[in-house]
């Protein structure tokens, strides 16, 4: 009811305003413990990548670009939280405006690009905050790096988060920085991820800990191209993948206002599509590295549809947007009472 409320006022601003706001909003409520009267998530610990999870359902990267709101976010009972994209230096991403609600649907279209304040930001947020569960930080390349030199932002920003996150996502499909998802054929992908698995190795002997690696991937593939990513994660042991990102498909949404925005469509549109990348990846990779289930979740039922598809974990952003903590608690609830793996 609180959420709703809250919801219908936000909607009524622009909604880069509305999500600065609702974040700082969650933060302060935190702090005051107004968030320690939220009904709890019930417990449903699941280990996936040497990891252990209390529940399986995260908050997607995307929300927390900058780690600037870990602990109010925390508290909102998210078995993990993933924060970023970030970069190596600041960038202030695409021209506003460059998010758009379609609440018919319950989507949204983002061109942001990579808005961030670097790396360095990011961990000394991260150094400040109080939270101590799982943490995913989600790296990607500045806008004006050459593809063929992707690799070095990549390995700078690995360096410099290793050693404060629970495991790392290497972000190659975001349509919103242009050449990215090129990254995610065959010749080019395996350039990247044999240095980054070999930094890995580097900074596991330096720290003392192995930090998984993750990568993330579009939904705007052909079975033959999830094949080649299948092929070359195996081939260089990559711990997990996330499927996926968002689309650059507009099923569903031409006729309504700002369906023909430029960027990525998220939320239920993305629904189908995800799902069915995520259970070709899961037949590819015969259970050998770790699936996290992203796209469309926006109930228990969505939640528990990746789940069956093959997924190990799964991830909020859009509906979460749209429907609050309400929703996580749903998806943990009906991941607990039998939606597992089918």
């Amino acid at each position: 009811m609180l959420y709703s409320l809250a919801r219908q006022l936000l909607f009524r601003l622009d909604p880069e305003t509305s999500h600065h706001l609702a974040l700082g909003g969650i933060s302060l409520a935190e702090r005051l413990g107004f968030l320690d009267l939220l009904p709890k998530v019930p417990e449903h610990p699941v280990e996936v990548m040497g990891l252990r999870f209390p529940n399986p359902v995260g908050l997607a990267a995307g929300l927390d670009k900058n780690g600037d709101n870990i602990d109010g976010l925390a508290a909102l009972g998210f078995g993990f939280i993933e924060i970023g994209t970030v970069t190596p230096r600041p960038q202030p991403g695409n021209p506003k405006p460059r998010l758009f609600r379609l609440p018919e649907a319950g989507a949204i279209i983002n061109r942001m690009g990579f808005n961030n304040l670097g790396v360095d930001h990011l961990v000394a947020q991260v150094q400040r905050c109080r939270y101590r569960g799982v943490l995913g930080i989600n790296i990607g390349k500045n806008f004006d790096t050459p593809l063929e030199q992707a690799v070095d932002d990549y390995l700078l920003c690995l360096d410099k988060v290793y050693a404060h996150a629970s495991y790392v996502t290497v972000n190659i499909s975001s349509p919103n920085t242009k050449g990215l998802r090129s990254l995610q054929s065959g010749e080019a992908l395996a350039a990247l991820l044999g240095p980054l698995k070999e930094r890995q190795g580097q900074l596991a002997a330096r720290h003392g800990r192995h930090v998984p690696l993750a990568v993330k991937i579009a939904p705007d593939l052909e079975p033959a191209d999830v094949d080649v990513i299948a092929e070359q994660l195996l081939r260089h042991e990559i711990e997990g993948v996330i499927a996926t990102n968002t689309t650059l498909g507009r099923t569903g949404v031409e006729h309504l206002a700002h369906g023909g925005e430029a960027g990525g469509l998220s939320g239920r549109p993305v629904r189908a599509a995800s799902t069915r990348v995520l259970r070709e990846l899961g037949q590819a990779l015969g259970g050998k590295l770790a699936l996290i289930g992203v796209g469309g979740i926006d109930d228990g039922a969505s939640a528990a549809e990746k789940m069956a598809a093959g997924a190990d974990l799964v991830q909020v952003y859009t509906g979460f947007i749209y429907r609050g903590p309400a929703l996580v608690r749903e998806a943990a609830a009906a991941i607990a009472a039998g939606g597992a793996r089918a």
